[in-house]
């Protein structure tokens, strides 16, 4: 089969899984997500390395809740060289919890977590200060890869272990989906793409169950259409209490 056509089969299949098995779980983090927008707080998103690309994907988002703030700590973007950096720096002890106490994280907030190895140490430590501080925690990872992988935290737990709501990616350990003849290694990863597809149903859930409480969600248009601008700057000001993404 050509890689593109085998790609594309391996993706279907991931997403097939994940609304088959995840379903429920979708739906109990749309019912968190609803309720804590609903009731006053805010909405944050963290990942390491290219795990926090989801985290840029939702939030100041066309047709995305504009309460969702990325975690974006330093060395652990991919806007640092080497990229090797990211690596190291999400196997630190005790930086996961400086991480969450110098956010605005509190109590009643809402955070989604996503590792696909759910392993690294300042992922672990990050979601367990979160649950501490009286925030709920979502993960996102590969259940998987758990099964591969030995957590590298103190405790031996992984993301699975920390969160109040779990949702499996349904990908495989390792993340490449896709074996080609001559080569050893997989290719062509699906964590991005299906986590960004499970993270946007739910957001698309969320705003749906938000609409059935009679309240108007937080959600931004695009800029690049008229009348995007306006609406958008109303909405950070309407809930720039609630916004940390603005400097």
């Amino acid at each position: 089969m050509n890689g593109i056509d085998a790609y594309f089969e391996n993706l279907k299949r991931v997403l097939s899984n994940a609304l088959t098995t995840q379903r429920d779980n979708m739906e109990q983090a749309a019912s968190l997500l609803a309720d804590t927008v609903a009731d006053g707080g805010s909405i944050y998103a963290f990942g390491c390395s290219h795990a926090g690309l989801l985290a840029l994907e939702l939030y100041y988002r066309t047709g995305g809740l504009a309460l969702i703030n990325p975690i974006k700590a330093p060395g652990l973007c991919l806007d640092v060289d080497p990229a090797t950096f990211t690596s190291r720096i999400e196997r630190l002890s005790d930086y996961g919890v400086l991480i969450c106490d110098f956010s605005p994280i509190k109590a009643g907030d809402a955070v989604i977590v996503h590792s696909v190895s759910g392993r690294n140490t300042v992922t672990v430590d990050f979601a367990l200060r979160c649950r501490e501080k009286g925030a709920k925690v979502i993960a996102l990872t590969s259940l998987e890869a758990g099964k591969t992988n030995p957590s590298r935290h103190p405790s031996g737990k992984l993301l699975c272990d920390t969160a109040d709501i779990v949702i499996d990616n349904c990908g495989c350990a390792g993340d490449g989906s896709v074996k080609l003849e001559g080569l050893s290694e997989k290719v062509g990863p699906t964590s991005t793409a299906a986590g960004a597809a499970i993270l946007n149903a739910i957001v698309v859930r969320t705003v749906e169950l938000v609409l059935q409480k009679g309240l108007t969600p937080p959600v931004f248009m695009s800029a690049n259409v008229e009348g995007g601008d306006e609406h958008n700057k109303t909405m950070l000001e309407q809930y720039k209490s609630r916004i940390h993404y603005m400097g």
